[in-house]
């Protein structure tokens, strides 16, 4: 009897060193983890200041340089992520490519309905653009088939930043190479609302651009930067929802360039408009139906398995 009440220690004894093991572990993967995400965001934002500059950050040459930059440190993020399988001990059947959202599986909805989704959002501001101006809003549809428009704007510095580099650079790295890192430790649902911390504090670097320039006060700069890291964590949180839910990186980075392109929606000319009635209806509408439209548009049934999720400790209502 005694005999047999050693071994049942010994044998308990065993179990809780081996579950101390696991939450040790699991503590030191989530540091890793984070850490990771850390120095990601860091290497982005500081690839932007390897140039040194007293131009603006609109200047021609400041934006190639800095594109450059961006563009080196995206394409070196699956290195990363790989690295970072291997140091947090993560076991999984899925490539790199494939955790990053660069799949073929689901490719075409995830082209279509993510994008659709975001216009449906906009549905408000996009009528208020064809009432104000039922040309440009003809010019612009007439542009989008116009091959010479095309080739302008790949001409344009700018545009290729706000419409191409950027979109493709960011979500490649805070929400492609970051919700991967974020999902082990934290979950599907908590890394949507992790990840884009780093990208809203990722934009505080303007704060030194504002300075130097020195074209407001302090307290205007800290406002602003204030309300670009809000909308910027909310936009977020809404891509990292659209990657955690189809799986792909192509749906973010077109509901990016397209947000680029409209901005934020302007209530307060609305609210000045003389259809204004109507227009406030059609903003609310959009949001309305964004809300209605935003899982069901989003299922994972059109978009096969998502090996981001693969990577989650139990399985998650988002995936």
């Amino acid at each position: 009897m005694l005999y047999m009440d050693r071994i049942r220690a010994l044998e308990l004894g065993v179990l809780e060193h081996g579950l101390i093991r696991q939450v040790e572990h699991a503590h030191t993967r989530c540091w890793v983890c984070v850490l990771s995400c850390l120095l990601l965001a860091c290497v982005y934002v500081g690839s932007l200041y390897v140039w040194r500059s007293s131009l603006p950050r609109d200047h021609p040459s400041v934006i190639k340089r800095r594109c450059v930059s961006v563009l080196l440190v995206s394409a070196l993020s699956p290195a990363a992520v790989k690295a970072w399988i291997h140091w947090a001990d993560i076991r999984v059947d899925a490539s790199v490519w494939e955790l990053m959202g660069v799949r073929l599986e689901g490719f075409v909805p995830a082209l279509i309905l993510p994008l659709l989704l975001t216009m449906v959002f906009y549905l408000g501001p996009l009528v208020h653009s064809a009432m104000d101006n039922p040309n440009g809003f003809t010019m612009e549809l007439q542009s989008a088939l116009d091959v010479q428009s095309w080739r302008l704007s790949l001409g344009d510095v700018v545009w290729l930043r706000n419409q191409v580099v950027a979109p493709v650079t960011e979500e490649l790295v805070f929400r492609g190479a970051m919700l991967p890192m974020l999902v082990p430790c934290a979950g599907p649902t908590a890394a949507i609302f992790m990840a884009p911390l780093f990208f809203g504090v990722a934009h505080f670097h303007h704060i030194k651009e504002q300075r130097r320039l020195q074209k407001d006060s302090m307290r205007v700069i800290l406002l602003v930067a204030g309300m670009q890291f809000l909308y910027t964590t909310v936009f977020g949180a809404f891509t990292a929802f659209i990657f955690m839910r189809t799986g792909h990186i192509v749906g973010p980075v077109l509901c990016h360039s397209f947000c680029n392109s409209q901005g934020l929606p302007d209530i307060g000319s609305a609210l000045q408009h003389p259809q204004r009635t109507a227009l406030l209806f059609l903003y609310l509408m959009g949001a309305l139906l964004f809300l209605v439209l935003l899982f069901p548009l989003t299922d994972p049934f059109f978009y096969g398995a998502i090996p981001v999720c693969s990577l989650a400790p139990a399985p998650a209502p988002v995936c």
